[in-house]
């Protein structure tokens, strides 16, 4: 049975004293679930989110790294610094860090190699634009972001590799995929992997959805088949909200 697990992705929001808190919230509202439950902080918060976590089973991932191993790369993260703070799970290629950051399927590609290198779990993050979605071209859009960035991999690591597919028509902008837009992109994708690898594979990564999931719409869109959580932005920096979210699933 694949993994359900429902991220909250916290961007660039809360401070150390608003994190705490949050974090404190949660342990105490986190309701019996069979899913994963993760939340990243924003990097100067790892530690203390680590901390505050010891006696918790929610889990800390980060919210991006760096391909290298070191060197003169000024603002950047490493993956050995991640793994030093005992954080080991990573969220790369979220739409922001394409869109805003100009990051390509080229460096995804070296910065996921390098996470599972390191045997690190990735969350790797894709998903069409709008135009695309109105040129009926999102499959292939789709298609070859995972093409491009995952697909040279050996299948021996997918079982390290969660999905998060992300129309990014829907992130930040109150408008969400219906479910049924989901399931089918979903099934699109694991159809995809199983051509490419074979139907093991494809059956056993967990697929997320990630585009303004909520407390009204989360059951919804967690009841299908081929949805096995979320990426949660917004709703994960509201104690009840993201209680809310987990226990629909």
């Amino acid at each position: 049975m694949r993994t359900k697990i429902v991220a909250g992705n916290w961007k660039m929001n809360k401070n150390l004293d608003e994190t705490e808190v949050l974090l404190s919230e949660l342990s105490a509202k986190l309701p019996d679930t069979h899913a994963e439950v993760i939340v990243a902080p924003t990097f100067v918060n790892l530690v203390a989110a680590q901390r505050n976590l010891q006696s918790s089973t929610i889990q800390v991932a980060a919210q991006n790294m760096h391909f290298a191993e070191n060197g003169a790369y000024t603002g950047e993260i490493s993956a050995d610094m991640l793994l030093n703070i005992e954080v080991d799970t990573v969220i790369i290629g979220h739409s922001e860090r394409r869109a805003l950051f100009g990051e390509t399927d080229d460096l995804l590609s070296k910065k996921t190699r390098t996470a599972l290198e390191k045997g690190m779990k990735v969350i790797f993050c894709f998903g069409e634009e709008l135009e695309d979605r109105k040129s009926d071209n999102h499959f292939a859009i789709v298609e070859s972001q995972l093409k491009n960035a995952l697909f040279d991999l050996d299948g021996k690591v997918w079982s390290n590799i969660v999905l998060a597919y992300e129309p990014v028509w829907a992130i930040g902008t109150g408008e969400t995929a219906s479910p049924e837009q989901a399931q089918e992109m979903h099934a699109f994708i694991r159809k995809t992997i199983s051509e490419a690898y074979n139907a093991s594979i494809a059956d056993g990564v967990s697929i997320l959805y990630g585009g303004s999931v909520k407390p009204s719409n989360a059951e919804e869109i967690f009841s299908k088949p081929d949805v096995d959580g979320g990426l949660i932005g917004g709703a994960s920096l509201k104690a009840d909200d993201f209680v809310a979210i987990i226990k629909a699933i």
